[in-house]
This record gives structure tokens, C-alpha cells and sequence, in this order.
């Protein structure tokens, strides 16, 4: 198969286009959103790969009120989710903008759709995560894309950034199917068609040549696909020096390839899409937390917020840097990248404590909500320290782990020895293990047990929200996130607060339009993705918020370029 060193890469030279976009994740949507317009864009990727931290995302996209929903039982509206980001999102982002976003939203779907191969299916089921606001939706508005075959792509798919996880074989799990594959042991009938469905997709479509990918890789090869479809170029491995500036404009760009500098003009202007500063850790430890760790983020490597500081050198504002797309992860053995964890902190039979040993969160909240609190217990001078999730052989026998531990599998070995997990027959021998205070802890599991009876979570409200239940175990009851731990064996797997990426940037108008301190916008530039701040304040709506942002205003800043005069 055909390696990414073995693929030539476009020469950057001097030139001149209408539409720069730095950047290869959702950008890639705002190059044909100008292409469409009648203008010539060219994209940039500082890495050898095209995707960036899209590829590595769930893929889903929140986007309300779009055909996709419409025609697959949706009776979603923007009039609904106006409601919703109204008292969702409040004064921490400007109306304008997050409206802007509601409005253009079903348009920047259709073009999604009408410019490349991608087929999407609609989450039903997988709610808003503030669903209980007036105008949230239970059922929800996320979409994703059908499993796709990356190999349209040609030599060219050795380009797109590989996925994160890989499964034992080629199954490509949409996030529906994930729910369900998660309970294979519990609701058999549910999962095992589901599994047998994609196992016979990956290995069958492999004997006619085919290679189906889901989630954010099946997004970022549709995307892909539709920009080598329409000749958009793309010079990877080439990095953002600075911007060029004339009469306080942006007019283009310096640009560094294997050493060489190179100028790109653009005559309607740059579009930064080149993702947050996931992997810059002196800007983490400024603006967030100096607890955050360099091998913690699950963003793209390549995400250093050079979008960022080169906006801030010709006086864009910046907005919301103390926030990220927080994601609670497993700890890993080695030190490297976190193991993924999404429905093992709803799932019954388990808790999460703090370093005194105590529940401190309703561990099934959203994971953007979760890392908030653990920050805000930091500022406050009580840090949440080492976590742990806490849970009984039943659970281990009922549930995949970190994506990587099917259910009655053994905890590896290595996670013992590296002292991320811990075994014990009783809560007192855990505790002393984890090194928490033993009387806090068995106080914990005791109050935790009784209220897991009752079916109800007095403390946190655990299992109240359809958020919750929705990665609950909908076999157990009364609540499908509350049982009672059994007396032992017990188990605790260290959790570290990692992100999908980081959510303050350039502070950017309702046109994408990157603002200066004053609130005039630099003409000719744009931010859009996670290079712009948040465009709902510090509030996460629901799953895929951050990608369906970044393909709106993607869209919404090609259509406002293509409006400009030129010169």
C-alpha cells in the first residue's frame, strides 16, 4: 500500500489566488465553498497529512435544522435551537455570531452534500448535552457520515491522517453502532447484527478493494474527495510563517516549504483554519492549567496555534483561551496518548473520586462540562488531583473499556504494573492502593450503593438527563446509569483530563471575520475551527458542535470573501 513519504509534494511557489486557507480539517469545506463561488483557493497543511484534527474526531457535526435530519424523521428547527443556544449560551458569545451560524447552517449542509460523495445518517437518540433547556432536543441534532470507502481517493489516501484507534479488524463503527457494540454482552440481539453488519462491510469490501473508514476519517476523505474533485490544490508539509499586510488589510501570506519562503497573494483573503494550541504547552500552562501534561491532547501533533499568534501580529483580539473541547481520558501506561473513554463513565456499576476519595461530578455529564468543573476546582485551591473510575468485576465483564478491552477481558498487566489501575477484594485494600483516604472512600462506595438501590442519584443528579442515559445500559434498572458495586473483586483505572482540541482563539465576528481589541474587523481575514474562539462562549450545544461551526463558518467566510471588491 502506498506510504505518505512515497507521494510527492506540491512545490509551494510564489503565486497568487483569490481564497488562502491554512489549514486542511474543515477548511477544506471553505475551499469549495469558494470554489463554488467562482473563486480559485488554494489550501496549505503544515503536515504531511490532510485531515488534520478532523480525521481523528467522532465525526459528527451539530448543525440544526438541516435536510439530513429533515428527511431521516427530524422535526428539528432553527426557531427550536434558537431557543436553545438562547438560553444555553447566554451573553458568553455575541448573539450575532452563534445566529449566524443557526442561520447559514442548513445551506452549509446542502453543500456539503452537493460537493462531495458523502452520504450522512442522523444520531437519533444521542441528545443535546443541556437537553433539559428550553428548545433541547432529546432526540438530538447530530449527524455523521455513513461509512466511506477511502479508496476514491487513490495514491491520494495514503495522504489522509490516520485514524487514532484501529479496530482487531476492519470494521468501520459509526456512533450509533458504538452504543450498541459497547453492550454486545448485555443486549445481544441489539449489538451482535450491528457487529456482524460492519465486520462484513470492512472484510468484504477488502476483497473488492474497497477501504471503509467512519466517524472523523470518513469525514475527512469526503472532504478530500471533494477538493481533488474540483482541483483545489493542496501543498502539505508547508508552514504559516506570517501574514502580509498593506493599508492594514491582509493581502496574503509568507509561507515556509522544506526551507523556503514563498509569498501567496490573496486577493479576497486568508482563512485560518489550522486548529487551536492543543500542543503548545506554554500556552496551556498560561492561559489554562499548568496540571495539563504535553502528551494529554488528542488533537493533531501538528496544532501549535501558529494560526493563532501569526493573527495576534497584526492585532487580532483573542477570546476564550482558558477553554477546550475537555475530554476525561485513561491514563496511559507509557505516558503517551490517553485511551478514549466515551460511554464508561455512564455505564452502571461504577464512580469516579477524586484524591480524597470522593464522587465530586454526575461522572455521565458532557466531557466539556467535566474538565470545567475539574478547573474550576483547581481556581478554587481544592484541585480534583488524581481521579479514578471505580468499578466491580460485573462491569468489567459487561462493558467495552477504553475502546481497547473487550468485555471479561483481564486489565493488561502493563496497567498494573505502571500503577494506572488497581485490584483489591475489598473498598478498604482499593483505597490504600490508590493512595485516597480509606474512611472517605468506603463512605463514598457506601453512599454511592444506596442510592444506586433507589435509582436515583441524590448528590449529582446521575442519570436524570437523556444525555446520560444515552451511553447507559438500557437492560438495568430502575436507572440505566445506577447499580450498586458488588463487594469485590474491585477495580480502579487512573483518569487524566485530556481535550479534543482547544476552543479560545482569534476573537471573529458573525462573517468569520477576525476583529481587532476595538471591534473592527482586519479586513481580509478570517478564522473559522478551533483558530476562532468558541462561537458558543464557553458552552459545548451538543456532539459535533465543534466540527459543524467549523464547516459553517467555513462557508460563511468563502461567501463573504467572494462578496469583496478586489484590491
Amino acid at each position: 500500500m502506498t506510504e505518505v513519504n512515497d507521494l510527492p509534494v506540491t512545490p509551494a511557489e510564489d503565486t497568487t489566488v483569490d481564497l488562502l486557507v491554512i489549514g486542511s480539517g474543515t477548511g477544506m469545506l471553505a475551499a469549495m465553498a469558494a470554489d463554488e463561488q467562482g473563486l480559485s483557493a488554494l489550501i496549505v497543511e503544515k503536515s504531511e497529512y490532510v485531515g488534520g484534527s478532523t480525521a481523528l474526531s467522532g465525526g459528527a457535526f451539530w448543525v440544526p435544522g438541516n435536510s439530513v435530519l429533515a428527511e431521516q424523521g427530524s422535526s428539528d428547527s432553527t426557531e427550536q435551537a434558537t431557543t436553545y443556544l438562547e438560553n444555553l449560551v447566554g451573553d458568553a458569545s455575541p448573539r450575532a455570531r452563534w445566529q449566524a451560524f443557526l442561520d447559514q447552517g442548513p445551506a452549509t449542509v446542502d453543500l456539503l452534500r452537493r460537493m462531495t460523495p458523502l452520504t450522512f445518517i442522523w444520531g437519533k437518540g444521542y441528545s443535546d448535552y443541556h437537553s433539559n433547556l428550553p428548545g433541547g432536543s432529546d432526540a438530538g441534532r447530530s449527524v455523521e457520515s455513513a461509512p466511506f470507502d477511502t479508496s476514491v481517493l487513490g495514491e491520494e489516501e495514503a495522504r489522509l491522517r490516520p485514524s487514532s484507534m484501529s479496530a482487531p479488524v476492519p470494521m468501520p463503527i459509526t456512533s450509533p453502532d458504538y452504543r450498541w457494540m459497547n453492550l454486545m454482552a448485555k443486549a445481544p440481539a441489539r449489538a451482535l447484527p450491528k457487529v456482524v453488519k460492519r465486520v462484513a462491510q470492512g472484510v468484504g469490501g477488502l476483497a473488492l478493494g474497497r477501504h471503509y473508514a467512519a466517524t472523523g476519517q470518513a469525514l475527512a476523505a469526503g472532504l478530500y474527495a471533494g477538493v481533488l474533485d474540483r482541483g483545489i490544490p493542496v501543498w502539505t508539509t508547508t508552514r504559516l510563517q506570517r501574514l502580509v499586510t498593506e493599508g492594514g488589510a491582509v493581502t496574503g501570506a509568507v509561507l515556509v516549504q522544506d526551507g523556503r519562503e514563498v509569498t501567496v497573494t490573496a486577493r479576497r483573503g486568508v482563512v485560518l483554519a489550522a486548529g487551536g494550541f492543543d500542543h503548545d504547552m506554554v500556552m496551556r500552562h498560561r492561559y489554562q492549567s499548568e496540571s495539563l501534561q504535553e502528551n494529554w491532547p488528542m488533537g493533531a501533533e501538528s496544532n501549535t496555534g501558529d494560526a493563532i499568534k501569526v493573527g495576534v501580529e497584526v492585532g487580532a483580539d483573542l477570546a476564550h483561551l482558558e477553554e477546550a473541547w475537555w475530554f476525561p481520558a485513561v491514563a496511559s501506561p507509557s505516558g503517551g496518548t490517553p485511551g478514549v473513554m466515551l460511554a464508561e463513565r455512564s455505564l452502571p456499576g461504577s464512580f469516579i473520586v477524586d484524591r480524597h476519595g470522593r464522587r465530586f461530578i454526575n461522572e455521565s455529564t458532557d466531557y466539556m462540562t467535566f474538565g470545567q468543573e475539574v478547573l474550576r476546582r483547581e481556581d478554587a485551591g481544592d484541585p480534583v488531583g488524581t481521579m479514578w473510575i471505580v468499578f466491580d468485576q460485573e462491569y468489567r465483564n459487561s462493558y467495552v473499556f477504553a475502546t481497547e478491552l473487550f468485555p471479561r477481558m483481564a486489565l493488561p498487566q502493563a496497567w498494573l504494573d505502571a500503577g494506572i489501575a488497581h485490584q483489591a477484594d475489598t473498598a478498604q485494600e482499593l483505597a490504600e492502593l490508590m493512595g485516597v483516604p480509606v474512611d472517605d472512600f468506603v463512605a463514598t462506595g457506601r453512599r454511592f450503593n444506596e442510592m444506586a438501590v433507589a435509582g436515583r442519584d441524590a448528590d449529582h443528579g446521575r442519570g436524570e438527563s437523556a444525555y446520560d442515559r444515552y451511553y447507559g445500559d438500557p437492560t438495568m434498572k430502575p436507572s440505566p446509569n445506577l447499580r450498586p458495586l458488588d463487594g469485590g473483586p474491585l477495580y480502579a483505572v487512573k483518569m487524566v483530563m485530556s481535550d479534543l482540541g482547544t476552543c479560545g482563539g482569534l476573537r471573529a465576528d458573525e462573517h468569520a471575520r477576525v476583529l481587532r481589541e476595538d471591534g473592527s474587523a482586519i479586513t481580509g481575514l478570517y478564522a473559522i475551527g478551533n483558530t476562532a474562539a468558541n462561537a458558543f462562549g464557553n458552552r459545548y450545544p451538543g456532539a459535533g458542535a465543534t466540527i459543524g461551526q467549523g464547516l459553517v463558518f467555513g462557508d460563511i467566510a468563502a461567501r463573504h470573501a467572494a462578496g469583496r471588491h478586489e484590491g
